[in-house]
């Protein structure tokens, strides 16, 4: 894992600007136990975690879209509307 915390934050909302567009703040942590990243999406008092594998996490900051990851996140962002 040669990145940091705050540069996968970044690394997902350019990657998912709805998350940007939805005002929705990704919080990210690493659950050494998943071996994988919990991305708890936060928009008022309401959140929503979605996991991110090590392999997918490093998947995304090196440009490539996750599919399980984008249809995790699809299904969560849909429940902030």
């Amino acid at each position: 894992m040669g990145y940091t915390q705050v540069a996968l934050e970044d690394k997902l909302l350019d990657m998912y600007p709805e998350m940007r567009n939805r005002s929705i703040t990704p919080r990210l942590s690493f659950d050494k136990s998943k071996d994988a990243w919990m991305v708890k999406l936060v928009k008022g008092g309401k959140e929503k975690i979605v996991c991110l594998n090590k392999e997918d996490a490093d998947a995304c900051m090196d440009n490539h879209f996750c599919k399980n990851f984008g249809s995790d996140l699809k299904k969560a962002l849909a429940e902030f509307s």
